[in-house]
Parts: C-alpha cells; sequence; structure tokens
C-alpha cells in the first residue's frame, strides 16, 4: 500500500461499552482491548509505520472509580511485562511515555522507566504511550519548563520553541489519527501535534477494530491531499 504514514496515533475508545454490550464486567473490556494494542503494533510495524503513539489514559480518566482504575493501572504494568518489552527491543522498537508519569503508581513508574532504558537506542520504530496524558496539560507543562529558570521576552517565544518543550518534542507530528468508538472528537488528545493531522473515525468499538479496519483507514488516508493550508 502506497502513503503509508510514518506517524500513526490512535485514540483506543469503546472497551466499557464494548464489554457493556456482551454482558460482561468493564474489567473484561479493557484486558481485551490491551490484547488488541498487541495486535495492532504487529499490524503497523508489517505496514511500515514507523511511530505509533497510543492513547492509553488520560488526565480525565483518574476520575473513573477507584476500582477501574486500580484495574487500569494493574492492566498496564502487565502489557510492560518483561517479556513483551524484551520482544520489543528484539524488533529494534524504542517505547517512549507521554504524559504525567509522577501520578502512576510508583511500581508502574519503574516498570516504565525500565522500558524507556532498555530500548532508548532502538532506531526501528517508536511505539508511544500516552498514559495520565492531556493536551492541555502538557501545553501548559511546556510553558512552565520553557520559562522557569530562563525567562524569555514574548517576541522571542515561537512554535519551534514551544515545540522543543512539549513530551513529544523528539517526534514529528502524527500523520493519521484513528479514533474508535464512534465519538468525533480529539477529546484532549495531542492538540498542539494535530494541527494539520488527518482524522479517521471508526464505529468499531476498539476491542472489535480489526486489521481490515486499520487497510480501510490508511486507503481514506492515501487519498487525503496534504496541503498544510499551501
Amino acid at each position: 500500500m502506497k502513503k503509508i504514514p510514518t506517524h500513526l496515533a490512535i485514540i483506543i475508545d469503546g472497551n466499557r461499552r464494548w464489554a457493556e454490550k456482551k454482558g460482561l464486567p468493564v474489567f473484561e473490556g479493557h484486558r481485551q482491548g490491551l490484547k488488541k494494542v498487541k495486535k495492532i503494533a504487529e499490524w503497523c510495524k508489517e505496514r511500515g509505520v514507523k511511530i505509533l503513539t497510543l492513547f492509553a489514559f488520560s488526565t480525565e480518566n483518574w476520575s473513573r472509580p477507584k476500582a477501574e482504575v486500580n484495574h487500569l493501572m494493574r492492566l498496564l504494568g502487565e502489557a510492560f511485562a518483561k517479556s513483551n518489552i524484551e520482544q520489543a527491543n528484539k524488533k529494534g522498537i524504542k517505547i517512549q511515555i507521554i504524559g504525567q508519569r509522577q501520578r502512576l503508581p510508583k511500581y508502574l513508574q519503574k516498570i516504565v522507566e525500565k522500558a524507556e532504558s532498555l530500548t532508548k537506542n532502538n532506531k526501528a520504530g517508536v511505539l508511544n504511550i500516552a498514559l495520565s496524558y492531556g493536551g492541555r496539560a502538557e501545553i501548559t507543562d511546556a510553558m512552565r519548563r520553557m520559562m522557569k529558570g530562563n525567562p524569555r521576552p514574548p517576541k522571542r517565544i515561537s512554535e519551534k520553541l514551544v515545540e522543543k518543550h512539549l513530551w513529544t518534542a523528539n517526534l514529528p507530528s502524527p500523520d493519521l489519527i484513528i479514533r474508535t468508538g464512534g465519538e468525533h472528537r480529539l477529546s484532549n488528545f495531542l492538540l498542539w501535534q494535530a494541527a494539520y493531522s488527518e482524522l479517521y473515525f471508526s464505529k468499531k468499538y476498539w476491542p472489535d477494530f480489526t486489521e481490515r479496519d486499520l487497510d480501510k483507514a490508511f486507503e481514506t488516508y492515501v487519498i487525503r491531499q496534504r496541503r498544510f493550508g499551501k
């Protein structure tokens, strides 16, 4: 397939509704969603996607019931299991985390730090996981860090300077953003970076999203004309 996006971002949505529709516990929806994450990473690598960013847990998700949040944290810990990280490392995949990691449980912070450390020099691709992430929080944090210890006059503040202080500073903006679950909004995801991203919305709940659905999104992307305002 021609014109595969270099950077694909996905808003993972619909795990809870998938479970409710099937009369299953919410936790099972999240577990099936994690299985789909593993598959999507494989499908993207096979198709030549170099950077995959997954919106796994938002700053707003902390307001969910405590039992559900705790379950999600445990699932994320499983996702970063030693065997999974070693497999990604063998494939040359660099794992990165963006978000307010200080809000994550201490044990999970240590797990993700180990994953990043082990894979930091890999060049074959990037798996970028947005955990406790919010676009507004990212921009606010960038402003704080940009001004900390080195106040700048307004005329010296540029877009490039802001981008250097974003959590995605070392990555290009996403070419394509897919959202599953039937909603048609970004929900505070990559607000700065999505300025010229192509958007694709799928009615499928995340656990039901298939390899064919991914190809349909790419087929739509292929026919888009990206003029970037020119």
